[in-house]
C-alpha cells in the first residue's frame, strides 16, 4: 500500500478568449505540486506551502487543495487522514489557474492513495469544490484542462461533460505575466450581468468558428474567430498596457491574443516560427508601461495532471 504520493498539475489558460468559463488549455511550462502522506489521524492537514507564495491559508477549509480533499474525504467516508504539502509553481493572482492546479494536483495525489481509484470525472467534481474557495463561484475552465490535459471544452456544472479539442500542431502559446496581482474575485465582480443580443450572436459565431478551426486545422479560421467581444472589453482596463501588448502580438502575426483567465497574464496563439519575436514584443510593450514580466512559450500538449512520485 502506497503511503506517500506526489502529483503535478499544469498551469492553464482559462476562457481562451472566446470561451468564457467553458474553454481552457494546459501550459506545460509551469505548474503546482502536491505531496500527500496517509495519516492515521482523520481529516486533512496542510503542513506546508512553499514556492511562488507562502501566504496562502493552512486551514484546509480555506485552501483550494485542502477543500477539494475534504470533499473527497467526506464523500468517500475515508478511514484515514491526509497530511498535505503544497509547492506552488504558479504565481498567485496571475490568471494561470493556480488555484485550480493546486486543487487538481491534490485530488490526483489523494486518488492514488485510494484502494479503488476514482475516474477523472469524479475527481473533477471534488476539485470544483476547491476552486470555489478562490473565486467565489464554481467554474471549470481551468480545472478541466489541468486534469484532463490539452484544450478542453466543458459543458455543465452539476453534471459536467468534457471534450478534448484538437489543437493544430503548428500552434504555440506565448504567455506574458506582468508583475502585478489581480484577484479572480475582483475580475469577476466587475463583469456586467447583461450582454446585448448582437454581442451574444457575435461571440457564439466566434466560439463556433474557433472550435471548427481547431478540428479542421484551419489557422485562417482561427484568426478570424479569435475575438472576445464580451469579457475582454470589460477586463482590459484592469491590465495596464493591455492594448499595446495585444497590438504588439497581432502586428507580428499572432493568430489571436487575449487575457488568460482573469488576468493579468496575456496569452497569444501563434505559429512556432514567430513565437519568440511575439514574446519579445509583448514583454517590451509591458515594460513600456512600467511593468516587468515573466514569460513562457509552450506547446499545448495533451498531458494533464499526473502522479510523479
Amino acid at each position: 500500500m502506497t503511503d506517500t504520493v506526489t502529483a503535478f498539475a499544469p498551469a492553464t489558460v482559462g476562457n481562451v478568449g472566446v470561451g468564457f468559463d467553458i474553454l481552457g488549455h494546459t501550459v506545460e511550462a509551469i505548474g503546482d505540486r502536491v505531496r500527500i502522506t496517509r495519516s492515521a489521524m482523520p481529516g486533512v492537514r496542510i503542513l506546508s506551502i512553499t514556492g511562488t507564495t507562502e501566504t496562502l491559508p493552512l486551514e484546509a477549509e480555506k485552501n483550494t487543495a485542502g477543500r477539494a480533499l475534504l470533499a473527497m474525504v467526506e464523500s468517500l467516508n475515508l478511514s484515514f487522514g491526509m497530511d498535505v504539502e503544497i509547492h506552488k509553481g504558479i504565481p498567485l493572482g496571475s490568471g494561470l489557474g493556480g488555484s485550480a492546479a493546486s486543487a487538481v494536483a491534490a485530488v490526483v495525489a489523494g486518488n492514488a492513495l485510494l484502494d479503488a481509484p476514482l475516474t477523472k470525472l469524479e475527481l473533477l467534481k471534488f476539485a470544483m469544490e476547491g476552486e470555489a474557495v478562490a473565486s467565489g463561484s464554481v467554474h471549470v475552465d481551468n480545472i478541466a484542462p489541468s486534469l484532463f490535459g490539452g484544450l478542453v471544452l466543458t459543458v455543465g456544472i452539476d453534471h459536467p461533460r468534457t471534450k478534448q479539442i484538437p489543437v493544430p500542431e503548428a500552434v504555440r502559446c506565448v504567455l506574458v505575466h506582468p508583475h502585478m496581482f489581480l484577484s479572480t474575485r475582483e475580475a469577476r465582480r466587475i463583469l456586467s450581468g447583461t450582454v446585448s443580443l448582437s454581442d451574444v450572436v457575435w461571440q457564439c459565431a466566434n466560439l463556433a468558428g474557433f472550435i471548427s478551426g481547431c478540428y479542421t486545422n484551419d489557422l485562417a479560421m482561427l484568426r478570424d474567430a479569435f475575438t472576445d467581444v464580451v469579457i475582454e472589453p470589460q477586463r482590459q482596463a484592469l491590465i495596464p498596457g493591455f492594448a499595446a501588448v495585444q497590438k504588439a502580438a497581432m502586428d507580428l502575426g499572432a493568430i489571436g491574443c487575449s487575457i488568460s483567465g482573469a488576468g493579468p497574464t496575456i496569452f497569444a496563439w501563434c505559429e512556432q516560427s514567430s513565437a519568440q519575436s511575439i514574446c519579445d514584443a509583448m514583454v517590451a510593450a509591458f515594460k513600456a508601461h512600467g511593468l516587468q514580466s515573466d514569460h513562457w512559450i509552450s506547446v499545448i500538449g495533451n498531458d494533464g495532471a499526473r502522479v510523479i512520485a
